[in-house]
């Protein structure tokens, strides 16, 4: 992955964070569809595109996880 590429994907990715806060009304779950989307990306882009990314998983054994990758 380049640099650039790197850099404009954190750039989307702080866009979409600053948006989300500037609604006024987000609470922390309303920030996960940005960090989502960043997994979704960065596993495109580095060529693992056949790893999924899940927002709020079932429950494990250790806990109950924000994400699954």
């Amino acid at each position: 992955m380049t640099a650039m590429k790197v850099k404009a994907l954190f750039k989307e990715y702080l866009k979409e964070l600053s948006d989300t806060t500037l609604r006024g009304d987000a609470r922390e779950e309303s920030f996960y569809p940005a960090l989502a989307n960043l997994f979704h990306e960065v596993s495109e882009t580095t060529d693992r595109s056949h790893v999924p990314v899940t927002t709020l998983p079932k429950p494990t054994d250790a806990g109950n996880p924000d994400f699954r990758l």
